[in-house]
């Protein structure tokens, strides 16, 4: 199919698109009520004005509460001040704001070249993204994280990583999970930017301790070792190799344990050999895929983390893979295995994003020889001679490969070519994408069990 020709048969073409779009995001995920961020405003407003405790909050009607470390909750009280309905319009701007900068440091520049039809053509297949429509209906914060990641690493990929180490080390104080990029950081040896953000995280802790000291003490020596207060680990939303054994009935932990160092290894060779060639895109999509599997719980929204890999594809010159994988995770199949799991189909099929998380760990193009990228075109304060339009030239930069290597820049904001992959009332199952209303909400900020009121997945 050839695209239209003229801005006005684009312009059909984009509002035929929109209009499906609109129709399947308001028929078949079914939207999510803001649950988690009913889940976060809730703690705050009961700390700040009723005197109660971070983690005895419990949404009415249900079992769920917050399970962020301190320093979240922290940086969350300022809701307090507001209506519920503000916070509500301040978090989607948030977030659509974190979503322009990520794809802004994906995509780099080249994004111009497709102008406004690209830019709707893009939108259109962002809002189809599971994981990224269900970080927006929860009200969840895995943009804001990984637009901090991602910032971190274009300073790194661009020169500039005296500056970099902020970002990761204030995501890693909010959530856990992003405590591996500064593993990353070390695995590079880029050891200022590793103490920088390590110092960033635990001085972001100890601010929450001193704001919330029994709820510090409270987190660290108790709720962060109970996973039961995030949810279910057989719950089909939990896309880990935890969930995949859990719901084998496997409940013996030593053979997660066994996994996730074997996840860990491969990680690090491949990260290792990514950094080595410059290629922090790359690395920085190995890492927040390895993230995604070793955690205990990673729910579907927690793919959000699966983009930058998809930047990498493309920018590697596998588009068509990029894209069938990325419509996978547009279709919420996992969840035609919400009420069993077993079997052979259900082992393969309701653990589909797993299997596609773990294949790109595997096989994702990272640290690839000389002219097996494109060349990385970036700003420099070094003077440099006048690019040409078909290769750009590239100011080395101290701890990389010389510019010829082409360090991929789809994670980290330079040129490298676009991403080309790149809501209805809610049911009492917040995490139900595919299915009618269920009684078993999921949420990284909530308990899994079952209740009554309409909220959607945290």
């Amino acid at each position: 199919m050839k695209a239209p020709r003229t801005d006005r048969g684009r312009l059909l073409l984009v509002l035929a698109l929109a209009a499906a779009v609109t129709a399947f995001t308001a028929t078949v995920p079914l939207l999510r009520d803001w649950f988690d961020l009913r889940v976060y405003y809730g703690t705050v407003d009961s700390w700040v004005h009723h005197g109660g405790r971070i983690y005895d909050y419990r949404v009415p009607g249900t079992t769920y509460g917050f399970t962020y470390p301190p320093f979240a909750a922290v940086a969350m009280r300022p809701m307090a001040l507001f209506p519920l309905r503000v916070v509500i319009v301040v978090a989607l701007l948030l977030n659509l704001a974190a979503l322009a900068v990520i794809v802004r440091l994906l995509a780099g520049r080249s994004w111009r070249r497709h102008g406004w039809f690209g830019c709707a053509l893009g939108a259109c297949l962002l809002a189809l993204f599971e994981p990224l429509r269900d970080t927006f209906s929860f009200g969840q914060v895995n943009l804001l994280l990984m637009a901090l990641v991602l910032t971190d690493g274009w300073l790194l990929a661009t020169g500039r990583g005296r500056r970099a180490g902020v970002g990761i080390g204030l995501a890693a104080a909010v959530k856990l999970t992003p405590a591996l990029f500064i593993a990353l950081l070390l695995l590079a040896g880029r050891r200022r930017a590793a103490a920088v953000a390590a110092s960033v995280a635990v001085g972001a802790t100890a601010l929450a301790a001193l704001v919330a000291p029994d709820a510090s003490r409270f987190y660290w020596t108790q709720a962060m070792w109970d996973t039961t207060r995030v949810g279910r680990l057989d719950y089909v939303s939990n896309q880990s190799l935890q969930g995949i054994l859990a719901r084998l009935g496997e409940p013996d932990r030593v053979w997660w344990a066994a996994a996730v160092l074997l996840v860990l290894a491969v990680w690090a060779v491949r990260a290792r050999r990514a950094t080595a060639a410059g290629d922090w895109p790359a690395a920085i999509a190995l890492t927040g895929l390895t993230a995604c599997l070793i955690s205990p719980i990673t729910w579907v929204h927690h793919l959000v983390w699966l983009l930058p890999a998809f930047a990498v594809l493309v920018r590697a010159g596998h588009p068509r893979v990029a894209g069938a994988l990325y419509a996978v995770l547009c279709s919420s199949v996992v969840w035609l295995w919400f009420d069993d799991a077993s079997g052979v189909d259900g082992f393969l099929g309701g653990n589909t994003y797993t299997w596609i998380t773990l294949g790109l760990l595997l096989w994702l193009p990272a640290g690839q020889p000389r002219g097996g990228r494109p060349a990385l075109a970036r700003r420099t304060k070094a003077t440099t001679p006048a690019p040409s339009p078909a290769a750009p030239a590239i100011a080395p930069v101290r701890g990389q490969p010389d510019p010829s290597s082409g360090t991929g820049a789809a994670a980290t904001g330079a040129e490298s070519g676009p991403v080309r992959g790149l809501t209805r009332n809610a049911s009492s199952e917040p995490t139900g994408s595919t299915r009618p209303a269920a009684s078993k909400p999921q949420s990284s900020s909530s308990r899994a069990s079952s209740y009554t009121a309409k909220s959607p997945p945290a």
